[in-house]
């Protein structure tokens, strides 16, 4: 490239770099917002694992906390679980840079495990157990009263997938809930962004990323084929991700099944017009009635019957 070429192109590349800050802080702000999520006082743990997500996490709420006008502590904490291989600097190191409070918590689970799951099996399951388990115990220690999570908003439709294909229940990620014990609440600020923009981001900011292959190779997860799934389906239909996440947080309980959610047994008529009967079908028929085939339908549905 010459060097107009050149200019151009650093030109362009910082546009879009700032470009993607201000939509990431916006989407973190946003979700904060919208589930109250930090409020003032508070002292949030931020989890931070090594890879990309919890990086970002981290890095966007330093960014908010320097111009918030909510005061609130941060306080970055990992969890060493002893797997082999285990970079142990990286993430202290980096963290002092960062300028942020941390500690690390070392915790032998990943012998626990090993011992307790048979050969072949994901282990998956248990460590996520174990380490949520620690983590209650830290947050409350450091007096935290608020743990946040790296979860971003493919991960909270991927689990939504994998409830409905292999547990058979409408469950999915909240982005603000109640931890196990009862004594913390568990926040999600990156609920509003797409994974894609996580790793623009940590590419970006140069994350010195652990990998999270150090369990060894488990492709055969049910949520790694969902990703799978649903990454190919965006691919070949944008939007499509986007439309499920919506769609987690628009629901009619009227025209699902539940009987705790909704008192079907008990169900009247009163002679007065519900907004959840049958007009919730309504933006469904509108969205029918612009596809193609209905449409070449209509002049002749409109047409009256030839006389005879």
């Amino acid at each position: 490239m010459n060097a107009p070429q050149d200019a151009a192109a650093v030109k362009k590349a910082a546009f879009e770099a700032n470009k993607l800050s201000k939509r990431l802080h916006r989407q973190l702000g946003q979700a904060i917002t919208d589930f109250n999520m930090i409020e003032p006082g508070d002292k949030v743990m931020v989890c931070v694992s090594g890879g990309k997500d919890s990086f970002a996490l981290l890095d966007l709420l330093i960014g908010r906390r320097q111009r918030s006008p909510v005061p609130y502590e941060l306080i970055a904490v990992n969890l060493d679980q002893k797997q082999p291989g285990f970079p142990e600097h990286v993430l202290p190191e980096y963290l002092a840079r960062a300028g942020v409070p941390f500690h690390i918590e070392n915790q032998d689970t990943y012998r626990v495990v090993k011992r307790l799951v048979p050969e072949g099996q994901t282990m998956c399951s248990l460590c996520s157990r174990l380490r949520r388990g620690i983590l209650y115990r830290v947050a409350s220690e450091l007096g935290a009263t608020k743990i946040a999570l790296g979860h971003h908003r493919d991960d909270m439709v991927v689990t939504l997938m994998m409830n409905l294909f292999f547990g058979g229940r409408l469950k999915g990620m909240p982005p603000k809930l109640v931890s196990d014990d009862g004594r913390h609440i568990v926040i999600r600020p990156l609920a509003y962004v797409a994974e894609t923009d996580l790793e623009r981001w940590a590419v970006q900011r140069e994350f010195p990323i652990i990998p999270c292959t150090l369990c060894g190779s488990q492709e055969n997860l049910q949520r790694v084929q969902i990703k799978a799934l649903l990454r190919e389906w965006e691919r070949r239909h944008p939007g499509r991700i986007d439309n499920i996440f919506n769609a987690m947080g628009r629901i009619t309980p009227s025209h699902l099944m539940d009987r705790n959610l909704y008192p079907f047994a008990t169900l009247e008529s009163i002679g007065v017009a519900d907004p959840s009967g049958d007009k919730a079908f309504d933006d469904d028929t509108a969205e029918a009635c612009d596809s193609p085939a209905v449409v070449r339908l209509m002049p002749a549905i409109d047409q009256p019957e030839p006389s005879r």
